[in-house]
């Protein structure tokens, strides 16, 4: 039988694999549009047309016009808190891990758009207090790497996460294409991230091979693994991460959208978790793939055949494989086990 959607949405949740300007939902953008004026359309019926989406260089387009946006530190500002805002209280988030990439947002552009990393970082400092007081949602942040923009990118992320780091930064990450972008050249990079005591998120083996995800574990350190999909592929993997214990963040719809996989019904998961790997359900860039936190846990319960009490132990997982404050996920635990929907 198919879990209540409402027991769900209502269910507390944590997310670690959800980005920061790919969480920006029409209404959102439409406010950012407001303040400059003439990129992207304000108007909110156009821009729920220019969301629905339509390939992946649909969805590139989406997210650099996006991008282009974040121009302020009030940007960036309106951008966390308007996310929190929608996280807590359309989809009973309790807590985030919300990958973000400087690099983006600060490096000058040629039209001179960019911002200094203290201002940027004090404007998502704000916000996350205020999302933690206004909503009960606690954020914390991955500083990512976008992998496309090679090294010199990813020395200008680690000087952002170790000189001007927060309370709030907890891991280091890589995104962007995968394929062309081979991930032992970050290895120096994440090694002194961790030696920092931040904690290792690459995304592996999205639109590669297993061997990507080897690479991200012995390279880069990873504790955890963004997407992993491929991994299926590989038996070895498979019980190497079973045996260590290293989850994988699973965005389904994204996966599908991305076409990592050709159907949802031939979704890896069910393989995953009968190779007993532990897996975080996670949303990546909801409004752009036309998704939700709560979408991605009833994807997940229709694949795996679930009833409440195993949605219950997904909202579980995601909670352990965090990196949330003992206190914060002692709380958020025992909110998921008295839970009755």
């Amino acid at each position: 039988m198919a879990v209540d959607p409402a027991f769900i949405a209502a269910l507390p949740k944590a997310e670690l694999h959800v980005h920061h300007v790919g969480s920006a939902s029409p209404r959102i953008v439409s406010e950012l549009a407001r303040r400059h004026p003439g990129t992207v359309p304000a108007d909110p019926e156009e821009l729920a047309s220019f969301f629905e989406f339509r390939d992946f260089a649909h969805f590139i387009e989406v997210y650099l016009a996006v991008v282009d946006l974040v121009r302020t530190p009030e940007d960036v500002r309106v951008l966390t808190y308007e996310v929190a805002r929608e996280m807590a209280t359309g989809q009973s988030l309790r807590y985030a891990e919300l990958t973000c990439t400087p690099y983006t947002s600060v490096r000058p552009h040629e039209d001179g758009v960019g911002m200094p990393i203290e201002a940027y970082t004090e404007a998502l400092e704000d916000a996350r207090v205020a999302a933690e007081r206004d909503f009960g949602l606690v954020l914390r942040w991955v500083y990512d790497i976008p992998g496309e923009a090679g090294l010199p990118a990813a020395d200008a992320t680690l000087d952002y996460a170790l000189r001007h780091g927060s309370d709030g930064l907890v891991g280091f990450g890589l995104g962007g294409p995968e394929i062309g972008v081979p991930r032992p050249q970050f290895r120096p990079h994440f090694e002194a991230a961790r030696a920092a005591g931040l904690r290792s998120v690459p995304h592996a083996g999205e639109t590669t091979g297993p061997g990507t995800v080897w690479d991200a574990l012995h390279a880069l350190g990873a504790e955890r693994i963004g997407h992993g999909t491929s991994a299926a592929q590989d038996p070895a993997l498979l019980a190497h991460l079973a045996e260590t214990g290293v989850p994988l963040e699973v965005c389904p719809s994204s996966n599908l959208a991305t076409r990592a996989v050709a159907r949802i019904e031939e979704h890896p998961l069910p393989r995953f978790v009968e190779a007993g790997v532990t897996v975080a359900i996670a949303s990546d860039d909801p409004p752009m793939f036309g998704t939700t936190l709560n979408r991605e846990y009833e994807i997940a319960a229709d694949l795996l055949a679930l009833d409440e009490e195993g949605v219950k132990e997904l909202a579980r997982t995601s909670v352990r494989a965090s990196f949330a404050p003992d206190d914060v996920r002692r709380r958020l635990l025992a909110e998921i086990d008295a839970y009755a929907g």
